[in-house]
């Protein structure tokens, strides 16, 4: 197999880059495509106590065992399949279980800090960041995470404004200056969405 078409799509918690994903994973869906989300690589965290783990700040890079994504991205570009870990979110820890990956013609990675580190940039053919309003991103938290979640309000609050927005300035905000592409209010933004699939159609297309 050829060398696939790695694009990391970026950008800050509830800015919509999980949605941009979702449209260009669906839009090529017939070219045979994966998805490597990188919330599935935080670092294993078996050996802590569950106090230890809860502490755990995920805004952070360091919770990211990046070293084991390129790992495998490196693997996949080589034609052989991977085993990806699955994380366990309740018990604050990877799971035992993995999911076998196939490599594919094209492969997307998804993540708050896909654009951070240089050696997961290194590999990446397109990348992208999606920039959306902090206040609507905080909307988007909110109402997800008391929805979804079931979190109370206040502790929402804390931890955006303690961790999240602090996280994001330092470590998230500033890596879009690596982006090709950055692609305003998400999946609204038709014209750079257009863009984007123009792009990937013209590097599949001459390989």
């Amino acid at each position: 197999m050829d060398k696939p078409l790695i694009i990391g799509i970026a950008g800050g918690s509830a800015s919509g880059k999980t949605s941009v994903s979702k449209i260009v994973y669906e839009t090529f869906s017939d070219r045979t495509i994966t998805l490597l989300r990188q919330d599935d690589y935080y670092c294993d965290q078996n050996h802590m106590t569950m106090e230890e783990r809860i502490k755990t700040n995920y805004d952070h890079p360091l919770s990211m065992d990046n070293q084991l994504l390129v790992q495998h991205l490196k693997a996949l570009m080589k034609g052989q399949s991977i085993e990806k870990p699955v994380y366990d979110y309740a018990m604050h820890t990877r799971s035992d279980k993995t999911q076998k990956i196939d490599p594919t013609k094209i492969i997307l990675v998804e993540g708050l800090f896909v654009l951070e580190d240089v050696a997961i940039r290194e590999l990446l053919d397109i990348k992208i960041f999606v920039k959306t309003d902090d206040d609507i991103r905080f909307i988007r938290r909110l109402l997800r995470d008391t929805t979804e979640r079931g979190r109370s309000i206040d502790s929402i609050i804390k931890q955006y404004t303690e961790s999240v927005k602090p996280m994001h300035e330092l470590f998230i905000e500033p890596t879009k200056k690596y982006a090709d592409i950055i692609v305003p209010e998400g999946k609204s933004n038709h014209v750079a969405l257009d863009l984007i699939m123009t792009k990937i159609n013209s590097i599949l297309n001459a390989s």
